[in-house]
Protein backbone atom coordinates (compact mmCIF):
# COMPACT_ATOMS: atom_id res chain seq x y z
CA UNK A 1 0.00 0.00 0.00
CA UNK A 2 1.50 3.35 -0.78
CA UNK A 3 2.29 6.05 1.81
CA UNK A 4 0.00 9.02 2.63
CA UNK A 5 1.36 11.35 5.25
CA UNK A 6 4.23 12.65 4.33
CA UNK A 7 6.59 15.15 5.89
CA UNK A 8 9.02 17.62 3.80
CA UNK A 9 11.96 19.06 5.57
CA UNK A 10 13.57 21.46 3.27
CA UNK A 11 10.65 22.44 1.24
CA UNK A 12 11.40 26.18 1.20
CA UNK A 13 14.54 25.50 -0.62
CA UNK A 14 15.45 25.36 -4.61
CA UNK A 15 14.70 21.76 -4.75
CA UNK A 16 12.05 21.56 -1.87
CA UNK A 17 9.80 24.37 -3.74
CA UNK A 18 9.72 22.27 -6.61
CA UNK A 19 9.11 18.64 -4.88
CA UNK A 20 6.13 20.39 -2.51
CA UNK A 21 4.63 21.76 -5.92
CA UNK A 22 4.69 18.19 -6.89
CA UNK A 23 3.17 16.67 -3.94
CA UNK A 24 0.23 19.61 -4.52
CA UNK A 25 -0.34 18.23 -7.98
CA UNK A 26 -1.04 14.86 -6.32
CA UNK A 27 -3.74 16.27 -3.29
CA UNK A 28 -3.98 12.28 -2.71
CA UNK A 29 -1.17 12.97 -0.14
CA UNK A 30 -1.29 14.41 3.60
CA UNK A 31 1.74 16.82 3.35
CA UNK A 32 3.06 18.13 6.26
CA UNK A 33 6.48 20.82 5.81
CA UNK A 34 8.40 20.95 9.00
CA UNK A 35 9.51 24.72 9.84
CA UNK A 36 11.90 26.40 11.64
CA UNK A 37 10.14 28.66 14.54
CA UNK A 38 11.98 31.27 13.64
CA UNK A 39 11.53 30.72 9.68
CA UNK A 40 8.63 33.47 8.21
CA UNK A 41 8.70 31.67 5.22
CA UNK A 42 5.31 31.05 3.81
CA UNK A 43 4.07 27.87 1.51
CA UNK A 44 1.31 27.56 -0.87
CA UNK A 45 -2.28 27.80 0.15
CA UNK A 46 -3.72 24.08 1.83
CA UNK A 47 -0.56 23.15 2.71
CA UNK A 48 -0.15 22.10 6.41
CA UNK A 49 3.04 23.88 8.65
CA UNK A 50 4.47 22.34 11.57
CA UNK A 51 7.03 24.89 13.82
CA UNK A 52 9.62 22.87 15.37
CA UNK A 53 12.74 23.91 16.88
CA UNK A 54 14.61 20.48 15.75
CA UNK A 55 15.49 19.39 19.13
CA UNK A 56 15.47 15.61 18.71
CA UNK A 57 12.27 15.13 21.42
CA UNK A 58 9.92 18.22 18.92
CA UNK A 59 11.27 16.14 15.92
CA UNK A 60 9.89 12.81 17.25
CA UNK A 61 6.60 14.64 18.37
CA UNK A 62 6.92 16.15 14.59
CA UNK A 63 7.04 12.88 12.99
CA UNK A 64 4.52 10.97 15.05
CA UNK A 65 1.68 9.80 12.77
CA UNK A 66 3.94 10.65 9.89
CA UNK A 67 5.03 7.78 7.35
CA UNK A 68 7.33 9.19 5.48
CA UNK A 69 10.01 12.03 5.96
CA UNK A 70 11.38 13.28 2.77
CA UNK A 71 14.92 15.38 3.23
CA UNK A 72 15.54 18.15 0.67
CA UNK A 73 17.99 20.04 2.98
CA UNK A 74 20.60 22.24 1.44
CA UNK A 75 24.43 22.41 2.17
CA UNK A 76 24.37 23.31 5.74
CA UNK A 77 22.01 20.32 6.69
CA UNK A 78 23.51 17.64 5.04
CA UNK A 79 25.37 16.09 8.21
CA UNK A 80 22.01 17.49 10.43
CA UNK A 81 20.16 14.18 9.14
CA UNK A 82 21.47 11.66 11.12
CA UNK A 83 19.55 13.23 13.91
CA UNK A 84 16.34 13.66 11.33
CA UNK A 85 17.10 9.94 11.12
CA UNK A 86 17.32 8.94 14.82
CA UNK A 87 13.96 10.88 15.04
CA UNK A 88 12.77 9.03 12.40
CA UNK A 89 13.11 5.87 14.11
CA UNK A 90 11.98 6.88 17.21
CA UNK A 91 8.77 7.96 15.44
CA UNK A 92 8.27 4.84 13.34
CA UNK A 93 8.67 6.32 9.89
CA UNK A 94 8.42 3.62 7.56
CA UNK A 95 10.47 5.56 4.71
CA UNK A 96 13.49 7.80 4.82
CA UNK A 97 14.29 10.36 1.44
CA UNK A 98 17.74 11.84 1.94
CA UNK A 99 18.49 14.66 0.66
CA UNK A 100 19.90 13.63 -2.49
CA UNK A 101 18.04 14.91 -6.05
CA UNK A 102 21.99 16.06 -7.97
CA UNK A 103 24.92 14.69 -9.07
CA UNK A 104 25.85 11.12 -8.13
CA UNK A 105 27.41 11.21 -4.70
CA UNK A 106 28.11 7.09 -5.11
CA UNK A 107 31.13 8.40 -7.85
CA UNK A 108 34.39 9.04 -6.25
CA UNK A 109 35.19 11.88 -9.33
CA UNK A 110 32.20 13.88 -8.11
CA UNK A 111 33.16 13.33 -4.18
CA UNK A 112 36.61 14.93 -5.40
CA UNK A 113 35.11 18.34 -7.30
CA UNK A 114 32.96 18.27 -4.60
CA UNK A 115 34.00 16.86 -1.16
CA UNK A 116 31.17 18.22 1.13
CA UNK A 117 29.03 15.52 -1.25
CA UNK A 118 30.69 13.13 1.37
CA UNK A 119 28.30 14.28 3.37
CA UNK A 120 25.68 13.27 1.72
CA UNK A 121 27.51 9.45 0.75
CA UNK A 122 27.80 9.47 5.44
CA UNK A 123 24.10 9.80 5.51
CA UNK A 124 23.31 7.12 2.85
CA UNK A 125 25.95 4.65 4.91
CA UNK A 126 24.11 5.77 8.36
CA UNK A 127 20.42 4.70 6.96
CA UNK A 128 22.23 1.23 5.82
CA UNK A 129 23.29 0.46 9.76
CA UNK A 130 19.54 1.48 10.64
CA UNK A 131 18.09 -0.53 8.34
CA UNK A 132 17.63 -3.53 10.83
CA UNK A 133 15.15 -1.20 12.70
CA UNK A 134 12.55 -1.58 10.22
CA UNK A 135 13.10 1.99 8.56
CA UNK A 136 13.62 1.71 5.17
CA UNK A 137 15.03 4.49 2.62
CA UNK A 138 15.47 5.49 -1.17
CA UNK A 139 18.56 7.59 -2.56
CA UNK A 140 17.21 9.26 -5.85
CA UNK A 141 19.52 11.14 -7.99
CA UNK A 142 18.05 13.29 -10.80
CA UNK A 143 21.64 15.08 -11.87
CA UNK A 144 20.98 18.55 -12.76
CA UNK A 145 17.66 20.18 -13.63
CA UNK A 146 17.24 20.68 -16.99
CA UNK A 147 14.48 23.78 -17.26
CA UNK A 148 15.30 24.97 -14.35
CA UNK A 149 18.53 25.48 -15.23
CA UNK A 150 17.76 26.58 -18.80
CA UNK A 151 15.30 29.97 -17.16
CA UNK A 152 17.53 30.87 -14.46
CA UNK A 153 20.69 30.55 -16.19
CA UNK A 154 22.18 28.00 -14.04
CA UNK A 155 23.27 25.82 -16.91
CA UNK A 156 25.05 28.68 -18.33
CA UNK A 157 22.85 29.29 -21.13
CA UNK A 158 21.54 33.20 -20.73
CA UNK A 159 18.06 33.44 -22.52
CA UNK A 160 18.12 37.25 -22.54
CA UNK A 161 21.61 38.00 -23.81
CA UNK A 162 21.26 34.84 -26.21
CA UNK A 163 24.92 33.62 -24.86
CA UNK A 164 26.43 29.99 -23.82
CA UNK A 165 29.44 29.11 -22.21
CA UNK A 166 30.59 25.77 -23.59
CA UNK A 167 32.82 23.18 -21.91
CA UNK A 168 35.62 21.25 -24.30
CA UNK A 169 33.69 21.77 -27.16
CA UNK A 170 30.33 21.10 -25.67
CA UNK A 171 30.12 17.12 -26.85
CA UNK A 172 30.00 15.40 -23.62
CA UNK A 173 26.88 13.52 -22.94
CA UNK A 174 24.85 13.67 -19.33
CA UNK A 175 21.28 13.08 -18.37
CA UNK A 176 19.19 16.33 -16.50
CA UNK A 177 15.95 15.71 -15.32
CA UNK A 178 13.22 18.02 -15.56
CA UNK A 179 11.40 20.05 -12.98
CA UNK A 180 8.00 18.55 -12.74
CA UNK A 181 9.76 14.79 -13.75
CA UNK A 182 11.76 15.34 -10.30
CA UNK A 183 7.94 15.99 -8.53
CA UNK A 184 6.92 12.97 -10.28
CA UNK A 185 9.65 10.83 -9.54
CA UNK A 186 9.66 10.98 -5.54
CA UNK A 187 5.81 10.53 -5.73
CA UNK A 188 6.63 7.09 -7.87
CA UNK A 189 9.04 6.26 -4.97
CA UNK A 190 6.30 6.66 -2.43
CA UNK A 191 3.27 4.78 -4.41
CA UNK A 192 5.82 1.63 -4.76
CA UNK A 193 7.31 1.52 -1.66
CA UNK A 194 7.97 -2.79 -1.83
CA UNK A 195 9.92 -2.09 -5.03
CA UNK A 196 11.67 0.86 -4.14
CA UNK A 197 12.66 -0.03 -0.36
CA UNK A 198 16.97 0.45 0.98
CA UNK A 199 17.39 0.98 -3.01
CA UNK A 200 19.65 3.79 -5.22
CA UNK A 201 17.62 5.11 -7.61
CA UNK A 202 18.55 7.13 -11.19
CA UNK A 203 16.33 9.53 -13.29
CA UNK A 204 16.43 11.02 -16.06
CA UNK A 205 14.05 13.29 -18.79
CA UNK A 206 17.01 14.18 -20.99
CA UNK A 207 20.43 12.43 -22.49
CA UNK A 208 22.16 15.12 -23.85
CA UNK A 209 24.89 17.30 -24.53
CA UNK A 210 25.92 20.97 -24.01
CA UNK A 211 26.02 21.10 -27.83
CA UNK A 212 22.57 19.63 -28.10
CA UNK A 213 21.12 22.44 -25.72
CA UNK A 214 22.56 25.31 -27.60
CA UNK A 215 21.06 24.00 -30.81
CA UNK A 216 17.87 23.25 -29.84
CA UNK A 217 18.16 27.14 -28.33
CA UNK A 218 19.28 28.55 -31.44
CA UNK A 219 16.46 26.70 -33.59
CA UNK A 220 13.52 27.72 -30.56
CA UNK A 221 14.67 31.62 -30.80
CA UNK A 222 15.53 31.44 -34.51
CA UNK A 223 19.54 33.56 -33.23
CA UNK A 224 22.71 32.48 -33.29
CA UNK A 225 23.89 32.65 -30.07
CA UNK A 226 27.16 34.22 -28.77
CA UNK A 227 29.03 31.19 -27.27
CA UNK A 228 32.32 31.65 -24.72
CA UNK A 229 34.06 28.03 -24.86
CA UNK A 230 35.88 27.19 -21.63
CA UNK A 231 37.50 23.61 -20.01
CA UNK A 232 36.96 21.68 -17.88
CA UNK A 233 40.59 22.55 -15.94
CA UNK A 234 39.73 26.41 -16.14
CA UNK A 235 36.40 26.36 -14.60
CA UNK A 236 37.31 23.76 -11.62
CA UNK A 237 40.34 26.02 -10.77
CA UNK A 238 38.73 29.14 -10.54
CA UNK A 239 36.09 27.51 -8.78
CA UNK A 240 38.49 26.75 -5.78
CA UNK A 241 40.11 29.62 -6.32
CA UNK A 242 36.70 31.15 -5.30
CA UNK A 243 35.72 29.10 -2.64
CA UNK A 244 39.50 29.57 -1.23
CA UNK A 245 38.85 33.01 -1.16
CA UNK A 246 35.32 32.82 0.46
CA UNK A 247 33.44 33.43 -3.14
CA UNK A 248 31.06 30.56 -2.94
CA UNK A 249 29.87 31.19 -6.00
CA UNK A 250 33.01 28.81 -7.10
CA UNK A 251 30.50 25.56 -6.09
CA UNK A 252 27.75 26.67 -8.49
CA UNK A 253 30.83 26.17 -11.48
CA UNK A 254 31.83 22.63 -9.17
CA UNK A 255 28.11 21.28 -9.25
CA UNK A 256 27.97 22.16 -13.04
CA UNK A 257 31.26 20.16 -13.80
CA UNK A 258 29.35 16.85 -12.46
CA UNK A 259 27.81 16.77 -15.61
CA UNK A 260 29.21 19.20 -17.76
CA UNK A 261 33.07 18.37 -16.74
CA UNK A 262 35.91 16.24 -18.92
CA UNK A 263 36.52 14.09 -16.07
CA UNK A 264 37.20 10.46 -15.89
CA UNK A 265 34.24 8.19 -13.77
CA UNK A 266 31.91 11.06 -13.27
CA UNK A 267 29.02 8.89 -14.18
CA UNK A 268 27.03 11.81 -15.22
CA UNK A 269 24.87 10.03 -17.96
CA UNK A 270 22.84 8.07 -15.93
CA UNK A 271 21.35 5.93 -18.90
CA UNK A 272 24.54 5.04 -19.82
CA UNK A 273 26.75 4.96 -16.43
CA UNK A 274 24.11 3.56 -14.01
CA UNK A 275 20.79 1.27 -14.03
CA UNK A 276 17.72 4.09 -14.35
CA UNK A 277 14.97 3.39 -13.10
CA UNK A 278 12.30 5.28 -15.24
CA UNK A 279 10.81 2.07 -16.36
CA UNK A 280 10.03 1.20 -12.88
CA UNK A 281 9.04 4.28 -11.61
CA UNK A 282 6.32 4.91 -14.61
CA UNK A 283 8.22 7.63 -15.61
CA UNK A 284 9.39 8.58 -19.51
CA UNK A 285 11.97 10.11 -21.29
CA UNK A 286 11.41 13.72 -22.40
CA UNK A 287 12.00 15.82 -25.81
CA UNK A 288 15.36 18.01 -25.40
CA UNK A 289 13.74 20.21 -28.66
CA UNK A 290 10.38 20.42 -26.38
CA UNK A 291 11.74 20.96 -23.36
CA UNK A 292 14.03 24.17 -24.68
CA UNK A 293 11.23 25.49 -26.87
CA UNK A 294 8.54 25.08 -23.95
CA UNK A 295 11.54 27.27 -21.86
CA UNK A 296 12.04 30.00 -24.13
CA UNK A 297 8.00 30.57 -24.77
CA UNK A 298 7.73 31.00 -21.08
CA UNK A 299 10.87 33.45 -20.88
CA UNK A 300 10.53 36.97 -20.66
Amino acid sequence: MAYENIVIIGASGNVGKLILEGFVRAPKFNVTVLSRSSSDVTFPAGVKIRKSDYSESDLVAAFKGQDVVVSVVGLGGFTEQKKFIDAAISASIKRFLPSEYSANTLSPAVLQLLPVFGQKQEVLDYLKEKEATGLTWTGLWTALLFDWGLDNGFLGFDLKAKTATIWDGGNSVFTLTNAEQLGRAVIAVLERPEQTANKNLYVASVETSQKEILAALEAATASKWTVTDTTTDKEVSEAFEKLGKGDMTGAFALVRATSFGNVAGLRANYVRDEKLSNDLLGLKMESVQETVARVVRGSP
